[in-house]
C-alpha cells in the first residue's frame, strides 16, 4: 500500500492565520491560531494551528509531503513599493512601519517556516496566489463538478476580485479586479468611518444597516465609485488614505457625508444607520453585478464563493434569490483562514493532478475541523478547578435538561465535538437561548456577549422545518445567507409603532419568533440536519418535541473582543464570568448557582483580558 500524502496549508502575517492539513486529499483538520493563543484574529505563524493538525493526524512535521503558502509574497511587496512610491512623499510613513516587518521576517518566508515546523520538514515550500487559495477553497471542497467562482475580499497581491470557472480538479482565474480598487476596502472604508474596527467590526456595519435608510446610494454612486455593468469599478482616491496612511479615508470623504468620522465607543445615531444602510446596498449591487458577468462569461448553472465580503450574508442572499445560478456554495471560512484549506486543495488537485471526487453534500465535512476533548478531559478539568457538575451517561437525559432550560428562557453555553473552522459557530462552540422569547436578544448582547444592543443573533432551524419560517431556498448549513420570515410567521407592528426609528424598532416584536428575526422581518439562517450534526440536531429536536418551536438562538461561545472558545477551560472561564445560566461540557451540565467562587470570576477581570473590538 502507498504511503499517505500529507499537504499542510498555511496563512500566516496579515489577519486570521489558520493551518489546514489534508491525507491524500482528504481533509483532516483546518483551524485559526487565534483559537488557541486567544488573541482574535492573531495574525502570527500559526504554529499553535500547526501543532494541532499534525496531532490530528497523528503525524509529525517530518511526515509532511507539501507546505503550501496561501499567498506569493514577493507579488505583494512589489505592490507595496510601487503603492509607496506611487504616493510619495505622502506614503513614506508607512513605508517606514512596514518595512522592519518585510525585512525581518515576510521575504523570508522558507526561513520562517522551517523555525515553526522544527527543521524536520525536507520539502520544498509551494505558494500559491491569494485569490487562487480563495478560489481553490471556493470550488474544491463544493459539491459541483463545474461552478462560476467569485472571490471578493480587501486585497491579496493585486487582485481585490477574481472571476474564474472550476471544472473537475482544475480552476482557472478568467478574470481580475486591481488594487486600490477593491469592494472589500471600500466596505472597510464605511466600517473605519462609522466607528468600528477595520477587518473586525464589518459585520457589525452589515448588522447596523437595516435600522437605516439608504439616503447616501446616489451620493456614493456618484462620487466614490465609477461602477460598471460587470461589476468592475474604479474608486475616486482622493476621498481614500488606505494607499499612503494608517487610515482608511481623507478629510474628503468627512466633507462629502458632512460628518467627522465617529469616535469608537461613542452614541450611534440615525446618521451612522443611513450610512450603514447605503454602502450595504451599494456591495450588494456591486455582488450581483458581478455574479450575472461570471454568468455570462462562463455559462455555468452553480457558483462558488469565497474572500472576505463572501461573509456578506445579506449580500448572499440576494445572490441566492436573484441572481442568475440555479446553487450557490460558498466557503465557511471565506476569509484569510480558509485560504490556508484552499493552498492546501490547490496542490492536491491542481498541481498534483489527483482526480477529484464530488460529494452531494460537500467535502467540507459541517466545517468541523477543530479539536475535540473527551469526556475524561472534560472530567479531569472540572475537577482540576473544583467545579460543580453533573455528568449524564444517557445522552437523552442531558438533552431534556438543556431543552428545559432553553424552554424555560434560560441561557446555555454549548460545548460537543470538534470546534468550528470559520468565524461562525454552528453547534459546537455555541451559546444558545429561546427564540421564542422577545427579551432574549437585548439579554445576551449586553449581559452575556457585552456587545452593541442591536446586534442580531442567527436561528440554528431543524432542516426539514426550515422552509416553514423561513423563504429559504436550498439549505444554510453554515449560516452564510440572510433570507426573508415567511409572511405566516410575522407580526402585524402596532400603530403605536409606526413611528419609531433606530434601535427603537427593537421594541418591536417582528415574528413568532422575535429573538432571532432582525427589523427587517429577515434572519441569518443555519440549517440542522442529522448527519453534520449529530447531537445539536437531536437538542434542537428535543425542543421542538417540548415547544413546538423547531429552532434555537445560536450565537458564537465568546465576549466581544474574544475569538470564541476552544478547551474547557475556555468555555469556563466565560461561564463563569458572564450571565450564562448553564454550560454544557460534552455529558457535563453546570448549574450557575451551583458554583462556587464565582466572584472570581469576575467579568471585569475577564474582559481585561481582551482587546475591545
Amino acid at each position: 500500500m502507498d504511503e499517505p500524502v500529507y499537504i499542510l496549508g498555511i496563512s500566516a502575517f496579515y489577519h486570521d492565520s489558520a493551518a489546514a492539513l489534508l491525507r491524500n486529499g482528504e481533509i483532516v483538520a483546518a483551524a485559526q491560531e487565534e483559537r488557541f493563543t486567544r488573541r482574535k484574529h492573531d495574525f502570527a505563524f500559526p504554529e499553535q494551528a500547526v501543532r494541532y493538525c499534525l496531532a490530528e493526524a497523528g503525524i509529525d512535521e517530518g511526515w509532511l509531503n507539501h507546505v503550501v503558502y496561501y499567498e506569493k509574497p514577493l507579488l505583494r511587496f512589489e505592490r507595496l513599493l510601487e503603492t509607496y512610491l506611487g504616493y510619495a512623499p505622502a506614503g513614506f510613513g508607512q513605508f517606514m512601519m512596514s518595512m522592519p516587518a518585510w525585512l525581518k521576517q515576510k521575504l523570508h518566508l522558507p526561513r520562517e517556516m522551517d523555525r515553526a515546523l522544527r527543521r524536520k520538514y525536507r520539502g520544498r515550500y509551494l505558494f500559491c496566489g491569494h485569490h487562487e487559495s480563495h478560489a481553490a477553497s471556493a470550488f474544491f471542497p463544493s459539491p459541483f463538478d463545474e461552478a462560476a467562482i467569485l472571490t471578493m475580499d480587501g486585497v491579496g497581491e493585486w487582485a481585490t476580485a477574481s472571476i474564474g470557472k472550476g471544472s473537475g480538479n482544475r480552476i482557472e482565474i478568467l478574470q481580475e479586479l486591481r488594487f486600490p480598487h477593491s469592494l472589500g476596502l471600500l466596505y472597510s472604508a464605511f466600517t473605519y468611518y462609522t466607528g468600528f474596527k477595520v477587518n473586525s467590526g464589518e459585520y457589525k456595519l452589515m448588522g447596523l444597516a437595516p435600522y437605516g435608510q439608504p439616503r447616501f446610494y446616489d451620493l456614493i454612486m456618484s462620487k466614490l465609485l465609477d461602477l460598471k455593468d460587470d461589476g468592475s469599478f474604479r474608486l475616486d482616491m482622493d476621498y481614500f488614505a488606505y494607499c499612503h496612511a494608517d487610515v482608511m479615508i481623507s478629510p474628503k470623504f468627512e466633507r462629502l457625508f458632512g460628518n467627522a468620522r465617529r469616535a469608537p465607543e461613542s452614541p450611534i445615531t440615525q446618521f451612522h444607520m443611513d450610512i450603514a444602510a447605503s454602502i450595504q446596498k451599494v456591495t450588494e449591487e456591486i455582488m450581483l453585478r458581478m455574479a450575472h458577468h461570471a454568468y455570462r462569461r462562463t455559462g455555468l448553472k452553480n457558483l462558488v464563493l469565497a474572500g472576505g465580503v463572501a461573509l456578506n450574508c445579506v449580500g448572499n442572499g440576494r445572490l441566492l434569490r436573484e441572481g442568475p445560478f440555479e446553487r450557490i456554495w460558498i466557503q465557511p471560512a471565506a476569509g484569510d483562514a480558509g485560504g490556508a484549506l484552499g493552498a492546501a486543495l490547490f496542490a492536491w488537485y491542481q498541481l498534483l493532478e489527483n482526480e477529484r471526487a464530488i460529494e452531494p453534500s460537500d467535502l467540507q465535512h459541517g466545517s468541523l475541523l477543530g479539536p475535540a476533548y473527551t469526556q475524561a478531559q472534560v472530567v479531569e478539568f472540572l475537577e482540576s478547578v473544583g467545579a460543580g457538575y453533573k455528568a449524564y451517561e444517557d445522552e437523552g437525559e442531558l438533552l431534556d435538561a438543556v431543552a428545559d432550560a432553553v424552554a424555560g428562557e434560560q441561557v446555555v453555553g454549548w460545548f460537543h465535538g470538534r470546534m468550528e473552522f470559520g468565524p461562525r459557530a454552528l453547534g459546537s462552540r455555541s451559546i444558545l437561548g429561546d427564540a421564542r422569547s422577545a427579551r432574549m436578544q437585548s439579554r445576551i448582547n449586553l449581559k452575556i456577549k457585552f456587545r452593541e444592543s442591536f446586534r442580531p443573533f442567527a436561528p440554528s432551524v431543524l432542516e426539514e422545518r426550515a422552509a416553514d419560517y423561513f423563504a429559504l431556498e436550498g439549505t444554510s448549513p453554515y449560516m452564510l445567507v440572510v433570507a426573508p420570515v415567511q409572511q405566516g410567521q410575522r407580526l402585524d407592528a402596532s400603530a403605536d409603532h409606526a413611528t419609531l426609528q433606530g434601535i427603537d424598532l427593537l421594541k418591536v416584536p417582528r415574528s413568532t419568533v422575535p429573538g432571532v428575526t432582525h427589523v427587517d422581518y429577515s434572519a441569518r439562517v443555519q440549517t440542522v440536519d442529522p448527519v453534520r450534526h449529530g447531537r445539536y440536531y437531536r437538542l434542537i429536536k428535543r425542543i421542538e418535541e417540548k415547544t413546538g418551536c423547531p429552532m434555537v438562538i445560536n450565537t458564537s461561545f465568546n465576549i466581544r473582543g474574544e475569538p470564541i472558545v476552544c478547551s474547557p477551560n475556555d468555555a469556563y472561564r466565560c461561564f463563569m464570568a458572564t450571565g450564562m445560566d448553564l454550560l454544557v461540557l460534552e455529558n457535563c451540565l453546570l448549574l450557575k448557582d451551583e458554583q462556587r467562587d464565582v466572584e472570581q470570576h469576575g467579568i471585569d477581570q475577564y474582559l481585561a483580558r481582551f482587546e475591545l473590538d
